[in-house]
């Protein structure tokens, strides 16, 4: 089925939301309250025991393949395939002779990985040498073939580019650029249901945060969470967009008003570490009235500390936002009511 190239982001939250509703291994995940720097409290969404997967990406990629599978599904049968239907013998039949390709830091292929083997695909993950061996093994642990491709993180998605291409394979990536953009929406439809999980617990408790910080690499989860945020909570919030000073591509692009690279050196903040942003990522984030927030390597490794002693155990990557709140606070105006909320968004594998 041939999607259309365009950068409108209007995502079908509600399906993702009945996708995940029909997965066994799907729960909310926790809204903690943390006693945050200072004297103020801070709304922690936890995303560190995501579906098993240990990270937000649980939600983006495996919606993707089903997507994909229900599309070839949909060609061969004519049927509409639901949820539940997913994994039946006769659909894993089609299923497994799909293969999904990606480049990931980390916890996109772990998404795709898992989503290839719920539904009896197989997945094939490029690495950079800058990705720990520790995702490697995780990644063959969900069975995916992985293959290191080469020094950074650009160097592996050139390569998936090129794998899919010759191969035949199913592109899956996280990031969108020219004549590739209606999957990696639908990744990004599946973050949708984070905020929606968000927006039903503030509008029990009545405590909405005052300010959202967004962590980003390409900007699929920023853009998505502001997309919802802007759509349909009801009580409006400010919306910070973190990246590390080494890989601030949609501060970059906000600042040229055109999508923009950012290059620097490595960061320890490697699931943040992309140097392009995904075009449509960035569209959104300009309609949604968002600022940015860089982070040094030390505010990076120093958030991670902090919100591991909070008692959430999470890297540089997954504390991002915790570190931009940091950085902001002495601009917060005693009496303000300022109620922030991060997204920890990995936990420490």
């Amino acid at each position: 089925m041939k999607h259309p190239d365009t950068l409108d982001f209007e995502p079908d939250f509600m399906r993702a939301a009945a996708f995940f509703r029909s997965q066994k291994n799907y729960a909310v995940s926790p809204l903690r309250r943390l006693q945050g720097p200072g004297a103020y409290s801070v709304w922690a969404k936890d995303e560190t025991d995501r579906m098993g997967l240990g990270a937000f990406k649980a939600l983006g990629a495996p919606y993707a393949v089903a997507r994909l599978v229900g599309d070839a599904w949909f060609e061969k049968t004519g049927e509409i395939l639901t949820p539940e239907r997913l994994t039946d013998a006769d659909v894993r039949e089609v299923a497994k002779t799909q293969t999904f390709v990606c480049a990931s830091a980390g916890n996109h292929g772990l998404g795709v990985a898992a989503g290839a083997r719920l539904v009896g695909a197989k997945s094939r993950i490029h690495l950079a040498r800058t990705v720990p061996a520790g995702f490697a093994d995780r990644l063959r642990a969900q069975g995916a073939e992985v293959v290191r491709s080469g020094d950074v993180y650009d160097d592996s998605v050139a390569a998936a580019i090129v794998d899919a291409d010759q191969s035949g394979a199913t592109l899956l990536a996280d990031g969108t650029w020219p004549g590739y953009t209606e999957i990696p929406k639908w990744v990004m439809e599946g973050y949708c249901v984070i905020a929606e999980e968000l927006r039903v617990a503030f509008e029990a408790n009545g405590q909405w945060p005052t300010h959202v910080y967004l962590q980003a690499g390409v900007g699929g989860l920023a853009a998505a969470m502001a997309h919802m945020i802007r759509l349909n909570w009801s009580v409006q919030p400010k919306l910070i967009v973190v990246e590390p000073e080494a890989a601030a591509c949609l501060k970059a692009s906000h600042e040229a008003g055109v999508a923009t690279r950012s290059d620097g050196p490595d960061s320890n903040m490697g699931r943040l570490d992309c140097k392009e942003p995904s075009i449509v990522a960035w569209q959104a984030l300009e309609r949604c009235n968002v600022t940015y927030e860089t982070l040094t390597e030390e505010d990076g490794m120093a958030a991670a500390e902090a919100v591991t002693k909070l008692g959430i155990a999470t890297t540089p990557s997954g504390a991002a936002g915790f570190g931009a709140l940091c950085k902001q606070l002495p601009q917060v105006a005693a009496g303000s009511g300022f109620l922030p909320l991060v997204i920890i968004s990995e936990g420490p594998a």
